[in-house]
């Protein structure tokens, strides 16, 4: 295994989340738990979102909701370590936001998992989904450096 450095690794992660491995993370076979690194996307996912408005939609009725997560397990991860979590959005729908997620261990210097999570801004009070509203559309713009959305598309 080729060590990565973690910069050449999560430079285009606008939002890297820092999480110890848990001794109770491990499972019987002594490696981290395949449920836990849905939970590390989940913080870091949550870390995307305090950094953009969709944090507060719930305030007018609306909610980003997960749709979808993929997990793709490149190495077994053991206590002790610690893992950098990022997040970026690669693409903006019409009503979806697909998250990427890298995970790099310290202790192996190199990506140890990587994942997808599509999430949907969902209206709770018509239970349906509706456009992602433009102001975070250019908030995630803003984040990324870059255009991620397909404008109505």
């Amino acid at each position: 295994m080729a060590s990565e450095s973690k910069n050449s690794v999560l430079g285009e992660y606008p939002v890297v989340t820092i999480l110890p491995v848990q001794w109770g993370d491990q499972d019987a076979f002594g490696h981290v738990n395949n449920t836990v690194p849905i939970r590390w996307f989940e913080s870091s996912r949550i870390a995307y979102l305090l950094k953009t408005d969709m944090a507060v939609l719930d305030a007018g009725g609306l909610s980003p909701i997960l749709v979808s997560v993929t997990c793709n397990y490149r190495q077994q991860i053991h206590y002790p370590d610690t893992v950098h979590i990022g997040a970026r959005v690669r693409r903006v729908g019409t009503s979806s936001i697909q998250i990427c997620h890298r995970v790099y261990s310290e202790s192996q210097k190199a990506v140890v998992i990587e994942g997808e999570t599509v999430m949907a801004v969902f209206d709770y009070e018509g239970q349906k989904t509706v456009p992602v509203p433009d102001n975070i559309r250019r908030q995630i713009n803003a984040l990324e450096g870059k255009s991620v959305a397909d404008l109505r598309a």
